[in-house]
């Protein structure tokens, strides 16, 4: 289980907190000539094989790049913008499927970082999942939708704020499920509909309401499910 726990947080590393959007563009526009791509698998196999911290373990970690490669240049090559949607979700479920697989293939020991326990790691990534991660991940789900309020052109926010509250609120719900506060959950969603209803209310757009409460729905989900996992494993290893 740690083992994947690893994998997968070197993969959330790779591919989400360390890749900066212009690596993403470069790829897209350039696909098999972008050197970013091959910078790209580079990274993944160095933290694989890093994180992982077992010296029989690099020929897989040289395996999780290169196919992490092959699975990207697919997606490059294949996608259109009606599919990137798509494309994403099966792109993610192919890297978590092989992660899997190499799971199942390594009969090494994983070694700890003596200064790092296995409920670190846990903990670590599942934080790190509600964040970046999982607002992409909600970016691309209601992307289909992406509805523009009337009053868009006089939209007064703060440059990426939404995003950044997401992440915060997500990380609230995290820490109160952990610490056993569900109750605290109410709260935190009933004020932010509180501070989004007078907004919502003068935008007059319905389509625009939908829009907010189905994200709003999927980063309390989203948020509650990872606490939940989190919770068990921690549970798991006492």
């Amino acid at each position: 289980m740690i083992l994947f726990i690893k994998l997968l947080l070197a993969h959330l590393l790779g591919d989400f907190i360390w890749q900066p959007n212009s690596w993403v563009a470069h790829k897209e526009a350039k696909k098999h000539t972008s050197i970013y791509l091959y910078l790209h698998i580079v990274l993944h196999g160095i933290l694989a094989a890093i994180l992982v911290g077992e010296i029989q373990f690099i020929p897989y970690a040289f395996l999780i790049a290169v196919t992490h490669g092959i699975i990207d240049l697919i997606k490059l090559n294949f996608q259109k913008t009606k599919t990137r949607r798509t494309w994403f979700i099966m792109d993610q479920i192919a890297h978590v499927l092989i992660l899997i697989g190499v799971v199942l293939l390594y009969k090494g020991e994983t070694i700890n970082f003596t200064w790092f326990n296995n409920q670190f790691w846990i903990l670590i990534t599942g934080i790190l999942f509600i964040t970046k991660p999982t607002s992409i991940f909600i970016k691309t789900i209601i992307s289909i939708w992406s509805p523009e309020s009337q009053n868009s052109h006089n939209d007064n926010s703060l440059a990426t704020a939404g995003n950044y509250i997401g992440i915060l609120e997500r990380l609230f719900v995290f820490c109160f499920i952990l610490t056993g506060h569900f109750e605290a959950i109410g709260f935190l969603l009933a004020a932010k509909s509180i501070f989004r209803f007078g907004d919502l209310k003068e935008a007059k757009d319905r389509k625009l309401t939908e829009y907010v409460l189905i994200g709003t729905l999927i980063s309390f989900g989203t948020a509650i499910v990872t606490a939940l996992i989190v919770q068990a494993l921690l549970l798991q290893l006492l």
